[in-house]
């Protein structure tokens, strides 16, 4: 597709508005973008539709009127902003074969790559210390080894899977319930901005469409369209990461949960997901071996070197667990596993020396988690 007839495309799609796919369709078989455009400007639209149709119709009419097909196309590209549909090849080949896949896509950054594997990150958004120490480790493991994350730039799981992605050096896309050109959550502006610089930003809204709740569904099932897999960090029982879940099962997508402790809210989504069959995974190797060979994944995770301290330290870090535990209940671990007891003065020596090294963090005065 050459730059005029996507700047023509650009303009139908939004006269159609949100949820035409239906009316997109059937004006194909009325013309180019062009030729509709040039039908609309003379008020013949309605010739081309059945009577189905005639207010929408109406509507592309009434929106072509003072609209610049080419001065509000450069207004696009001049924010670099892309627009792919579904038609072209640029276009992701995993997201063009579900069922209703979106007609175009903006984008900002780059769209993930057919060839390279890619995982949905997804979870609560009020996580738990041990939600958000397992997002960050399958999002840095997985990206370091080839596998591109993608999910919705939301609070919690989502967020922090994508920003350890990029952060490893790998590539991350997010996938927007709101035009690509307003930053939903505010408060991940950071992550934005370094998807844009070093992965992606994409929605099937065009610009300046604000975020409201009706749109998230529909954003949702373009997540799990664009993956081989979808990964469920932590969710509670009733949960929007659920429907996430359901759409990627109606696509084909395998699906993966980690499991939690019985009592958690936050786990019993995830336990409820692997009765139900979900595969259980526990650790980015495995799932690195779930994705299979095809893309050299598994092999680049052999080839890592993990950094663990030794001795005491190493012991340590072993009863350090993503649930705070405090100074006093790590010395009586310690001392019942291993049989020897360790000073407080000790103790406090070799933790602050896991939190200097990025092990494990302080919470809430002398209580400790694992941070990796």
């Amino acid at each position: 597709m050459t730059e005029r007839e996507k700047a023509y495309m650009h303009w139908l799609y939004q006269a159609v508005g949100m949820g035409g796919r239906g009316v997109l369709k059937r004006l194909e078989q009325a013309g180019t973008p062009e030729e509709i455009y040039g039908l609309a400007v003379q008020g013949r639209l309605e010739e081309k539709l059945s009577a189905r149709y005639r207010s929408k119709a109406e509507q592309i009419t009434a929106y072509t009127e003072g609209y610049d097909v080419e001065a509000e196309y450069a207004k696009l590209t001049a924010a670099g902003i892309g627009f792919v549909t579904v038609g072209e090849a640029e276009y992701p080949k995993r997201l063009a074969t579900i069922p209703d896949a979106p007609y175009a896509l903006y984008y900002v950054g780059r769209l993930p790559e057919d060839a390279r594997p890619s995982v949905a990150i997804i979870g609560a958004r009020n996580c738990s210390e041990y939600g958000k120490g397992m997002a960050r480790q399958f999002g840095e493991v997985l990206a370091e080894a080839g596998v591109q994350i993608i999910s919705g730039m939301a609070r919690g799981i989502d967020g922090i899977g994508q920003q350890a992605a990029l952060r490893s050096g790998g590539y991350s896309l997010g996938v927007l319930g709101c035009g690509v050109d307003i930053c939903y959550p505010p408060e991940n502006r950071p992550l934005y901005e370094e998807l844009i610089s070093a992965g992606g930003i994409c929605s099937e809204y065009p610009p300046g469409i604000t975020p409201r709740a009706v749109l998230f569904p529909p954003r949702n099932r373009i997540i799990s369209g664009l993956c081989d897999a979808v990964l469920v960090i932590e969710a509670k029982e009733r949960s929007g990461t659920l429907i996430t879940v359901d759409m990627a099962l109606e696509q084909g997508r395998e699906v993966y949960a980690l499991p939690g402790r019985a009592t958690d809210l936050l786990s019993l989504g995830c336990n409820r997901l692997i009765r139900q069959g979900a595969a259980l995974v526990m650790s980015p190797q495995e799932m690195l071996q779930e994705l299979g060979a095809a893309c050299g994944a598994t092999e680049v995770y052999k080839q890592q070197v993990l950094f663990k301290p030794e001795g005491i330290p190493g012991r340590l870090l072993e009863l350090l667990d993503y649930q705070p535990k405090s100074m006093e209940q790590i010395r009586q671990e310690y001392a019942a596993l291993y049989g020897a007891e360790m000073s407080v003065p000790k103790l406090c020596h070799e933790l602050l020396e896991l939190c200097t090294g990025g092990y494990a963090g302080r919470v809430g005065g002398n209580y400790y988690v694992k941070k990796m």
